[in-house]
């Protein structure tokens, strides 16, 4: 072979074996990854967030390769977790607890190229996005229900963390029982962590001690439920349905519907348009659920689905004034509604609430 002929043949044949991999590329699925502060057998948040996951892959197929760290704590942890699964040729990466907020703006500025979203944070950068759900309009739906189902007028509420997230949750479920119970009292538990059934259960039963027949929750696992269920009184799922664990005990959910944004998100960072945006949506959206209504007579279910449908019309806030912060003094004038900033920083007890928050 002459030597021309030669070079041309092998031009040819590193211009095919380029093309060749560069089809091959062009169809290698994209990697998401999802970071998640429980196991996805919570049943709960992680649970929840786990079946968007599964949502995403029934949705593209083998366009996608999913992957998850499940029980990942919050912290030097979870940034050790973040560095693994941006090195390894993940995409987008979600990451779906409070606590991550720092570490993932961290691990987002040594890998500009790959796009991170985290879930109840506010702080956003370049290739960070941040969503989450507004779980206080499910609050006031449940709070409605609880204040007209309470025989002692006392309800519990098993907390995680004094962050304004779950300070809105208390707050917005006592406004609603107060509401239609004028009566009713709100007695709360902090145990400090997301999910650990033990001390759930414990707080469980230390609020029934107390005098609560009535349990809500801002914690992962299904272990309030159960306790409810054993001891007679009622309880509400929380992310999940977890109707399977107090058939009796349980009257509704607030149930988390991460799936849809998770497939849009994804599909945007397939067809280049993804930015990053700052997310928080509610009832009407679909993005929270109120679960089936279980033991709630007809009345008190009129009343649960009035304010979720006053909700979605926009008619009702469950934060209207007149309100008083925990001290007296005063906070929403008549009919004036709180903005987004002030609940997205919430960090006090309306008038009514027992106990002092944890600083």
């Amino acid at each position: 072979m002459e030597r021309r002929t030669f070079l041309a043949g092998l031009g040819a044949t590193t211009a095919a074996t380029t093309l060749g991999l560069g089809r091959a590329r062009a169809q290698d699925p994209v990697k998401v990854g999802f970071i998640y502060v429980g196991p996805i057998g919570d049943f709960g948040w992680s649970y929840q967030h786990d079946q968007g996951r599964l949502a995403v892959e029934e949705e593209y197929g083998d366009k996608v390769q999913t992957s998850y760290l499940e029980s990942v704590p919050e912290g030097p942890d979870a940034e050790r977790a973040l560095r693994q699964m941006a090195q390894s040729g993940h995409s987008l990466i979600f990451t779906t607890s409070f606590g991550y907020m720092n570490p993932t703006l961290k691990v987002a500025k040594q890998f500009p190229q790959v796009k991170f979203e985290h879930a109840t944070g506010y702080k956003r950068d370049a290739n960070v996005a941040t969503y989450g759900s507004r779980f206080y309009e499910g609050r006031a739906v449940i709070g409605t229900i609880a204040g007209r189902m309470t025989k002692t007028n006392t309800i519990g509420y098993i907390a995680s963390f004094p962050i304004p997230e779950v300070v809105r949750g208390i707050n917005s479920a006592f406004l609603a029982a107060r509401a239609v119970n004028p009566d009713v009292k709100i007695k709360i538990v902090w145990v400090n962590t997301w999910i650990d059934p033990g001390k759930e259960a414990d707080a469980a039963n230390a609020l029934i001690e107390q005098g609560c027949d009535v349990i809500m929750q801002h914690t992962d696992s299904p272990a309030p439920l159960t306790i409810a269920e054993e001891k007679g009184i009622y309880a509400f799922g929380q992310a999940a349905d977890m109707k399977e664990y107090a058939p009796t005990a349980r009257l509704s959910s607030i149930i988390d519907d991460w799936a849809p944004y998770y497939i849009e998100r994804v599909g945007m960072v397939m067809d280049g348009t993804w930015e990053a945006t700052d997310t928080w949506k509610g009832i009407a959206s679909g993005m929270v659920k109120i679960g089936d209504y279980n033991n709630v007579p007809e009345d008190v279910a009129a009343q649960a689905d009035a304010i979720k449908d006053g909700i979605v019309a926009g008619t009702h806030h469950p934060f209207t004034g007149p309100i008083k912060k925990q001290d007296g003094s005063d906070w929403l004038a008549a009919g004036e509604t709180a903005d987004d900033g002030t609940l997205l920083g919430m960090n006090f007890y309306v008038e009514g609430v027992d106990g002092e928050l944890p600083s």
